[in-house]
């Protein structure tokens, strides 16, 4: 093993986190549970997400034949809900393609739905015990800083200076342990701002250290505006249930239950009016905003308090939802804060 290994084992013996959930009974499907729920999530807020799901789905079998609003719905809360869809595919994949054990090899791993090439290193050297290097963002911030790259490490020409960095210092022997301290590395000791460099097991060394420009590193992604959409959420009201529609399986919230949407706020949609016919009191709502990666998102919420409804009431892909029972659907934040405020207000 090189110095720099060395000195992270060593750390990583000493200071690195040993007792999460997904650190015991390690097995590959857990690891990449764990992997998948931690991507751009906290640890702390994965925590009860990851327990929930376990109890639930112990085995990738019993995701695998889970319906998709089950997954969808312990999912709730996380975003980024095509890491559950991707997930719940992929255990399809690893059930019928691989009679339920986990594939063997990175490139039967990558080729998995929502498994990139850092992943699939980190469930195969963590599970598995095989020798692969890992580059999520705390490493990058860990290899960016020690080696002092410069660049936003999106760009192609970056990311391809930090995998050889992170290639030529993994070890082949203990990097299940190697693994998990450069992520430990990242999130305790080299953070974003104000890193704890007088307890780094690399500050000799390291370069940025030397400059005394750590948080120059890595580069900033450029910034741009951000475009604002607006969309009014209509909220059929009755006898304590309001309405909701599942989204397409692709596209923004896909396979979520919502309500249904449209641009005027004058006019109620013909998907809703065919539910509630012509007998209720409509309440503009407080409005409010939800920012995606690439997008902000103003929302109008209306609600319809219902006196009676149409002869059309149950049709595929609707459900009237009890605001006074636990939700058994997987529905994306917006809806189910607006759920939760209802709740305390109808």
């Amino acid at each position: 093993m090189n110095s720099f290994s060395t000195r992270v084992l060593n750390w990583f013996d000493e200071h690195g986190r040993k007792h999460l959930p997904w650190q015991q009974a390690i097995s590959a499907y857990r690891v990449w549970v764990s992997e998948i729920m931690l991507q751009q999530t906290q640890v702390t807020t994965v925590i009860p997400y990851f327990e929930r799901f376990m109890a639930r789905f112990p085995t990738v079998i019993e995701l695998a034949e889970a319906p998709q609003d089950d997954v969808l719905h312990l999912w709730t809360g996380l975003g980024y809900y095509a890491r559950a869809r991707n997930l719940h595919k992929a255990a399809q994949q690893i059930a019928t393609q691989y009679n339920g054990e986990f594939p063997p090899t990175l490139d039967e791993v990558v080729a998995l739905p929502g498994i990139g090439r850092s992943t699939a290193g980190a469930i195969l050297s963590i599970a598995c015990g095989q020798s692969h290097p890992i580059l999520d963002g705390n490493v990058k911030r860990v290899l960016a800083r020690y080696y002092a790259v410069e660049g936003w490490p999106g760009k192609r020409q970056v990311e391809e200076q930090l995998w050889q960095y992170a290639t030529q210092n993994t070890p082949d022997n203990r990097t299940n342990h190697y693994t998990q301290a450069m992520m430990d590395l990242g999130a305790m000791i080299c953070t974003r701002s104000k890193p704890a460099c007088d307890r780094c097991p690399l500050q000799s060394d390291c370069i940025a250290y030397a400059q005394g420009n750590q948080t120059d590193y890595p580069g900033k992604k450029p910034k741009k505006t951000l475009p604002v959409k607006s969309t009014v959420m209509w909220i059929p009201f009755y006898q304590g249930s309001v309405l909701l529609r599942q989204r397409p399986a692709t596209g923004i919230w896909g396979g979520l239950w919502s309500f249904i949407e449209s641009q005027d706020v004058d006019t109620v949609p013909k998907d809703v009016a065919q539910f509630i016919g012509s007998d209720f009191d409509a309440q503009l709502l407080t409005p409010f905003r939800h920012t995606f990666s690439h997008y902000h998102l103003d929302i109008q919420p209306k609600l319809l308090h219902c006196e009676s409804l149409s002869a059309v009431i149950a049709e595929a892909g609707h459900s009237w939802v009890s605001l006074h029972k636990p939700l058994q659907l997987g529905v994306p934040t917006p809806v189910k804060r607006l759920l939760t405020d209802l709740t305390k207000q109808l």
